[in-house]
């Protein structure tokens, strides 16, 4: 017996995109929206219906300017240092005590000595 097999869709791999905002963006102008018509009315409840008014507009506006100008910079949050960077070596290895090697150079010297003088000798 065969075992099926159904296409499984995975999406397009891309942002939702609504009316130029895309991704997270949609919410934060969702959001603004909604927040710019909840303060708005509550002026307009507590002071004058035209400053209410005009609160709502101001408030929607530059919700949706600043959610606009935030989706430049991408879909996440990222620093953008402009310049360039040196950054300082701080190595902790310090040449200023050698190990006395004095020993195992003599020895491994004259090992090379006897073997070059047995080489001429088998010559």
């Amino acid at each position: 017996m065969t075992q099926e097999r159904y296409p499984i869709y995975k999406g397009l791999q891309k942002p939702l995109i609504y009316r130029g905002f895309k991704g997270k963006f949609i919410y934060w102008g969702i959001g603004s929206l909604i927040g710019g018509l909840a303060l708005g009315g509550l002026v307009g409840a507590l002071t004058n219906l035209f400053l209410g008014g005009f609160t709502t507009l101001a408030l929607m506006g530059a919700g949706l300017a600043y959610t606009f100008l935030k989706q430049g910079n991408g879909l996440h949050d990222k620093t953008r240092h402009r310049g360039a960077f040196i950054h300082p070596v701080h190595l902790s290895i310090s040449y200023e005590t050698e190990p006395d090697l004095s020993g195992e150079l003599s020895s491994a010297i004259k090992n090379k000595q006897i073997d070059e003088n047995r080489e001429k000798d088998s010559l």
